[in-house]
């Protein structure tokens, strides 16, 4: 039986007997359970390769081993990209909304495993990113794949990726609602009743499938004994000020240290030199080394000395200053490996390195106040809310932040804190930067996805389909009477003028003319270029149709030229773009 026949079965029977919103939950509930495996599965098998890469090391002394395994890793990842997946698989989450805006949220079907593989090889090695990113990749794939395979529209299609991403995020923190948000405020889908219920459902069955195979075993395990207390709040607040500007450092290093490494052409040279870098980086810190995770957890366990195992600086361990300098110097350094790891070919995401630095950070905060005989505070508490502080800052998403942190903690005892800072790290950020490092560069060229679905639609529109090439063209230099031929035989009332080489000179409208297409004694006496003018706009064939659309509204023009480097193409008419909006509209709001 083939692949077509046999969902073409499912199709007829899940039409007899489910209605639409059932089958999509039943879709929704599949890729909740096939996510979440993902997750679980890439999650253990980092944890198990780490331990055996790093297991038997000298707390005391420094690994040279350091030294090899970051450059091992993003060698092999490179491997694997070149020659298996031949395509770039880095920046998982740009991925995604670029298919939302471009590809009518159709991911290629690699990517149900191909970043899994790829962050595996590179984190397990040592890569200083995260995780999340891949197989939030990997669950969007697997939800936009199903999609197709049963021929979804756009709309469902969308969905069933959200639902992947979603059920990605809780199954690697049993975490649903922090699923649930992770898709509404960065992915952008709507949240409407169509779309609640779904993302609900496979983030509950991708986190019950985590707890299920795991058991109460979590990532993090902080136990929370000092709750919130009103003479703490101003001690929030700036603890949110200081996570916005660190956010700032992130968002704005990361880029430019990616940009900075790859402007190393050679991809193999690439690879050797940042891993090489990231490498000594990562002997010299060892906390660098992969996601950082037990980083955190030595902090919230109160075992802040073991930071400086395995590296030269072992001695500085009970040194409370030395220790605060050497964690600030890891912060500084962290956004740096990143960019070194991604930049040189590995593979991750900027998640687990935002809660790396924000638990961190955190940490600074508090000893440096206690330090200093201000209102003592707790460490574990100030290590949680800035995961949440720079977390909401550099994603642009205070309320996953919020969430995740109090679903990781068992509890809402921090949840006054987490809201506070959370929310002013974000408003923090926003001051200096608009966009999110995972939305900056679509929102430049017009194709990010938002909650604005005036620009939605315009931006999952296309200009080259509207474009409409039945005008004859006419030359500068051909007389009146070969017009009057050209008119005879057109279909439209524009006649664009080009040269020999195709350049665009400008326009004819024969509302213009039509007062001497009659007077045969200037047939031969009148040219094209005495007729001709040039518009004062055109459309660049590679413009955003948010731009075309704010050409025609602020012109007033009915029909305006597109141009390809000066080069004529057709032209655009806005009966034919307002009525392709309106549709993709329809289609974008119905439920």
């Amino acid at each position: 039986m083939s692949e077509r026949s046999f969902s073409g079965k499912i199709i007829v029977w899940t039409n007899k007997h489910l209605s639409e919103q059932q089958f999509l939950i039943l879709l929704a509930f599949l890729v909740g359970l096939i996510s979440g495996f993902a997750a679980i599965v890439l999650k253990n098998t980092l944890h198990f390769m780490s331990g055996l890469l790093t297991s038997g090391f000298d707390v005391e002394s420094a690994s040279w081993m350091y030294l090899l395994y970051p450059v091992t890793g993003i060698l092999l990842t490179l491997l694997f990209i070149t020659f298996v997946i031949k395509e770039d698989i880095s920046h998982g989450v740009s991925k995604i909304l670029y298919a939302f805006s471009r590809k009518n949220s159709l991911i290629k079907p690699h990517n149900m495993w191909s970043s899994i593989v790829s962050s595996t090889l590179t984190i397990s090695f040592g890569g200083s990113v995260g995780a999340e990113a891949p197989v939030v990749l990997t669950g969007s794939a697997i939800g936009s794949n199903l999609g197709r395979y049963f021929h979804l529209n756009y709309k469902k299609i969308t969905l069933l990726a959200g639902c992947g991403a979603a059920g990605a995020i809780a199954g690697i923190f049993k975490a649903p609602l922090a699923g649930l948000l992770f898709v509404l405020e960065i992915l952008m889908i709507d949240l409407t009743m169509a779309s609640l219920v779904p993302l609900l459902i496979s983030a509950v069955t991708a986190s019950s499938l985590a707890y299920f195979f795991m058991g109460n075993e979590v990532l993090f395990s902080p136990t929370v004994t000092e709750t919130f207390a009103i003479p703490h709040i101003p001690h929030y607040i700036l603890l949110g000020i200081i996570c916005g500007f660190v956010a700032l450092y992130f968002s704005r290093m990361s880029v430019q240290g990616e940009n900075l490494v790859k402007k190393i052409k050679n991809p193999w040279v690439r690879a050797l030199v940042g891993g090489t870098v990231l490498g000594l980086l990562i002997f010299l810190f060892p906390p660098l080394f992969g996601e950082g995770y037990s980083t955190l957890n030595s902090i919230f366990n109160g075992e802040a000395g073991t930071l400086v195992d395995n590296s030269l600086f072992f001695g500085i361990q009970n040194n409370y200053w030395l220790l605060i300098l050497y964690t600030f110097i890891i912060i500084i350094l962290k956004v740096l490996a990143m960019a070194l790891t991604n930049g040189s070919g590995g593979v991750g995401g900027i998640f687990a390195p935002s809660l790396f630095i924000g638990g961190l950070t955190g940490f600074i905060a508090a000893r440096l106040n206690n330090a200093l005989l201000f209102t003592p505070v707790s460490e574990l508490n100030f290590s949680l809310v800035g995961m949440a502080g720079i977390m909401a800052a550099v994603m642009h998403a205070p309320m996953t932040a919020i969430f995740l942190i109090a679903e990781i903690t068992g509890g809402y005892a921090l949840f006054m804190p987490l809201i506070i800072t959370s929310t002013i790290a974000y408003l923090t950020i926003i001051m200096f930067e608009k966009h999110s490092v995972y939305h900056r560069h679509l929102a430049k060229r017009g194709e990010l996805i938002t909650h604005d679905k005036d620009k939605s639609v315009l931006s999952m529109m296309s200009i080259k389909p509207l474009i409409e090439k039945n005008f004859t063209v006419v030359k500068e230099n051909e007389s009146l009477r070969d017009f009057v031929k050209a008119v005879a035989t057109s279909e439209r009332n524009v006649f664009p003028v080009l040269d020999e080489e195709n350049y665009f000179l400008g326009v004819v409208f024969i509302n213009d003319v039509r007062h001497i297409i009659f007077n045969h004694e200037m047939y031969d006496t009148t040219f094209v270029r005495d007729l001709m003018y040039m518009p004062d706009v055109h459309i660049e064939y590679a413009e955003s149709m948010d731009s075309v659309a704010r050409k025609f509204s602020k012109s007033r023009h009915y029909n305006i030229p597109v141009l390809d480097h000066g080069k004529y193409v057709g032209f655009v008419s806005r009966a034919q773009v307002f009525s392709t909006y309106r549709e993709r509209l329809r289609d974008f709001s119905d439920e």
